[in-house]
């Protein structure tokens, strides 16, 4: 079960967080929304979805989460909560047409029980979408050098792309497309950062994934 206390604790301070960061915030919603089906009436679910802020102005109706106060949040935003941990989704299987999971892998226990799981419940046509902060990024380096004082990354396993991109293929997911922003220091930008292709470059990393 992943750690939760934080999350319980600490909501308004999550949700502060996108408040006093709103360019960066609005720069990884663009990075999201690039890589997701233009068809805003499939079904859809995020995992990890937090408190909603991604997952409501994404179109996400579902989201699974284990903590209770952040799935209030998310209720409040418009979005079904269901109560779950990535690795056991209490979902069906072939159920959902996009799963979504932004700054959550970091957070779970077992990695690949969390993708075999996204695949059990994607469609064979569906999609696997996921947006992180890449560790190896000058964000990510940061995220590490403050990571003991922090209440959320206290536990958080920090991935690369690379080390993610093995664990989808390893998983069974392929025809992987990668997209990037926050090429510049989240609290120095002035409007929304770029989103390009690729990876190498932004702090900030989306990979879409289908089951092959």
């Amino acid at each position: 079960m992943p750690t939760i206390d934080p999350f319980e604790r600490h909501t308004d301070r999550y949700d502060r967080w996108f408040e006093s960061h709103r360019a960066a915030f609005e720069s990884e919603l663009a990075a999201v929304r690039s890589l997701l089906p233009g068809d805003e009436s499939v079904s859809a679910v995020e995992i990890g979805v937090g408190s909603g802020q991604f997952a409501a102005p994404l179109d996400v109706d579902l989201g699974v989460d284990p903590s209770p106060a952040m799935l209030a949040r998310a209720r409040d935003r418009g979005i079904v909560p269901v109560r779950g941990v990535a690795e056991a989704l209490p979902l069906r299987a072939d159920s959902v047409a996009v799963a979504l999971l932004v700054t959550t892998v970091c957070f779970v226990d077992d990695l690949d029980a969390a993708l075999a799981e996204a695949r059990r419940v994607l469609r064979p046509d569906g999609r696997l979408v996921i947006g992180f902060v890449d560790r190896d990024s000058r964000l990510g380096e940061q995220y590490q050098e403050k990571q003991s004082s922090n209440p959320f990354y206290r536990d958080a396993t920090f991935l690369g792309v690379g080390e993610l991109r093995d664990a989808l293929l390893a998983a069974g997911f392929g025809d992987l497309t990668f997209a990037q922003t926050l090429f510049t220091d989240p609290t120095e930008l002035d409007g929304t950062d770029r989103v390009e292709s690729g990876w190498g470059n932004g702090s900030f990393v989306v990979v879409a994934a289908t089951p092959s």
